[in-house]
């Protein structure tokens, strides 16, 4: 386990900040899950390679974790490590493979018509984590699993809020064309940070349809199962914050850095989640 956790810790992302309340076996399995879509991400991230060369290195990516779902032998350390947690939660191919396809639709897709194709993109790369998680974590009631496609499409509509600015600056727009249109704000508009209220407009609409999927994701979490998501909701909270901090600023994302929360608001979360998880106070603390 120790590359993945090497790649867990180095990242301090939100996602590898939840893990801290999980017992160590879970613990290690979404390590290992969370490194798998590290490593898959940065290949599709890496602009100084060839669109061309990414491509076959998610295809090595994609034949190594099959034989991991298999039962061959894989190749890349990571999934060498991965393979027994794969085997334990039966964690299947399928999704993996839907995984890699969000990943890949970064290599051929710079803009986005409509929300239908941009919802796509959000359950493939964050929903389908979220399956392959609750997994990991332990469920019992079917219904989790659709709260997982909830809560993933709301942290990724949450994170193209809080990225517009670093996306627009490598060539993406990920908010639909169709909504641009709608708000009469160009797409050259967001490539030059230029922030109006048309922006605004914007940018508030697709936060209320983020606020759908917090919503959704909170009442579609079954209660005999909210005790094992402790770690799904903690993510819930800390993206949640996230995106009424994001409002509170009128989503004025154009400055030189990302919008972050502070590592104390961070260590406040987890403290309010853990106090939640111990008392027994099982209400989601987002979407309200």
């Amino acid at each position: 386990m120790e590359q993945s956790r090497a790649i867990t810790r180095k990242s301090a992302s939100n996602l590898a900040l939840a893990f801290v309340l999980l017992p160590k076996a879970k613990r290690d399995g979404m390590s290992s899950l969370y490194a798998f879509c590290r490593e898959v991400d940065d290949v599709a991230d890496e602009d100084s390679v060839p669109v061309e060369d990414r491509r076959e290195r998610l295809a090595a990516w994609r034949a190594d974790v099959r034989r991991a779902c298999d039962g061959a032998a894989p190749e890349f350390p990571v999934n060498v490590e991965f393979q027994p947690i794969i085997r334990r939660h039966h964690l299947p191919f399928e999704q993996f493979d839907e995984l890699i396809k969000g990943v890949e639709m970064d290599l051929d897709i710079k803009r986005y018509q409509n929300y239908e194709q941009l919802e796509l993109y959000c359950y493939r790369v964050a929903s389908v984590v979220g399956l392959l998680s609750i997994e990991i974590f332990g469920y019992t009631d079917p219904a989790t699993r659709q709260y997982a496609v909830h809560l993933g499409k709301a942290l990724q509509l949450t994170n193209i809020l809080r990225d517009i600015r670093s996306d627009a600056e490598r060539g993406r727009i990920y908010l639909p064309l169709a909504e641009l249109a709608r708000f009469q704000v160009a797409p050259e508009e967001i490539v030059g940070s230029q922030y109006s209220d048309r922006f605004f407009a914007l940018a508030q609409s697709v936060a209320e349809r983020a606020r759908h999927y917090y919503q959704s994701a909170r009442q579609s979490l079954p209660e005999v199962d909210r005790r094992s998501m402790v770690a799904a909701e903690l993510m819930g909270s800390v993206y949640w914050r996230l995106l009424r901090k994001l409002e509170a600023q009128r989503f004025n994302v154009f400055g030189p850095k990302p919008m972050r929360l502070t590592k104390g608001q961070k260590l406040l979360l987890i403290f309010r989640a853990w106090y939640r998880f111990a008392s027994g106070a099982m209400a989601p603390s987002y979407g309200s």
